[in-house]
């Protein structure tokens, strides 16, 4: 779906978190592609992880997620502002935003306004 997109209002930075799911399943390549096709500037942090959200756990218990995200929040906080931060999953998305007052949008959703 990719080639049949014109980016047309990319942006400055991107910083990702990507998630179990896409380990799991090979398709991190193809989330840093989809990135690297809306900014020229992708940061993927060294310490990225699972966020520990684990659906609604959480929700529940704040702390595996503060515990699960806390190296890659202080890399995060060591870095410049990015223009955006994205994941690819509601509830990583949550929890990262959590972790570090970021709000991290949906790779999709972002796609869908660069291309517009």
């Amino acid at each position: 779906m990719l080639d049949k997109l014109t980016v047309s209002a990319p942006l400055p930075s991107i910083a990702l978190h990507p998630t179990c799911s896409m380990t799991h399943l090979g398709t991190q390549p193809a989330f840093e592609k989809i990135a690297n096709a809306m900014s020229a500037d992708v940061y993927v942090p060294k310490h990225w992880g699972c966020c520990g959200y684990a659906g609604d756990r959480g929700m529940l218990h704040p702390e595996l997620t503060a515990s699960a995200t806390e190296a890659e929040a202080a890399e995060l906080s060591e870095q410049k502002q990015f223009a955006a931060y994205i994941s690819a999953n509601r509830t990583c998305e949550q929890g990262m935003t959590e972790a570090t007052g970021h709000t991290y949008q949906n790779v999709l959703q972002l796609l869908e306004r660069t291309t517009r």
